[in-house]
């Protein structure tokens, strides 16, 4: 079996598909900058050579709130080849390919298709179910009880990790079948982020509402908690296309690579840990 090298080992798809590719017998490398089998680090290039000795196959995963890792992803890709490495599936994002060819995400897609030496995979998954959980919305959520974004009545096709984590780990453990394949992973429905907060509220039993602020203020309280200026733009552009629906279509791509449809966003709201995260203590003192 392959020796599998996955970059932001400690993430939140990563940390998933470690252990299905494990239970189908490949070697499996973590690789992040603490807590992973092997240190990694996108900005200090003298990680690179390390992590990726003696791997066939590379789930490539860019560094998160960096917008300017395009040259280090040009650099790793030669790494990548200098060591002989015979696939590499990248985690992109939904709409990427209609992306100028000099944003990074869509150069890195661009350079792995004009590389010979290995072939590549590209997912593309959207907005994650887990992001009210584990990321951008739950603290607010947690906090006070409302589900903030400057989306209006805008729609979305959220993706549940999970699933991303099966179609990757599809893709690595048999590249043969995926070469030059690109998947956007979306969820069974879109939903709004009202609809979303009544889910929320549903499944833990909390008054949960949705807010919809100005951008520019969302964007502002997104950097007044550490998110870089440029990443919070990005991230104001993507709250964009929710309102403009832009991402709101299902796709089959899920159920073509694993043979069954994608999670829905009920399946991911009565997890009893994503409950819970909803529930903690500070949940609900706020709420009382």
């Amino acid at each position: 079996m392959s020796t599998i090298l996955l970059l932001g080992g400690t993430g939140k798809t990563a940390r998933r598909i470690a252990p299905r590719l494990r239970a189908a017998g490949a070697t499996v490398r973590t690789a992040a900058r603490n807590g992973a089998d092997v240190r990694f680090d996108w900005h200090d290039p003298a990680t690179y050579d390390a992590a990726l000795a003696g791997a066939d196959v590379v789930y490539f995963v860019p560094p998160a709130l960096d917008l300017s890792y395009g040259p280090l992803a040009l650099d790793f890709i030669d790494h990548a080849e200098a060591a002989g490495v015979r696939h590499i599936t990248l985690l992109s994002a939904r709409g990427v390919e209609f992306a100028p060819p000099e944003h990074p995400h869509r150069a890195t897609e661009l350079e792995l298709g004009r590389r010979t030496a290995f072939t590549h995979s590209i997912l593309r998954p959207g907005w994650f179910m887990q992001d009210f959980d584990e990321y951008v919305f739950a603290p607010s959520i947690v906090a006070d009880g409302t589900v903030v974004a400057p989306v209006g009545d805008g729609t979305e096709a959220f993706i549940h990790v999970e699933d991303i984590a099966d179609v990757a780990a599809a893709t690595l453990l048999d590249p043969d079948a995926h070469v030059g394949a690109e998947y956007a992973l979306a969820g069974p429905e879109a939903l709004s982020f009202a609809q979303v907060a009544e889910k929320i509220a549903a499944a833990t039993g909390r008054e949960i509402r949705f807010v919809d602020p100005p951008r520019e203020e969302w964007i502002a309280t997104l950097q007044s908690g550490g998110v870089p200026s440029d990443y919070a733009q990005l991230l104001g552009m993507l709250a964009d296309n929710i309102r403009a629906h832009a991402t709101a279509a299902t796709t089959p791509d899920v159920e073509r690579v694993t043979g069954r449809p994608p999670r829905s966003f009920d399946d991911y709201a009565a997890q009893p840990s994503v409950v819970a995260a909803w529930t903690a203590p500070s949940a609900v003192s706020a709420a009382s």
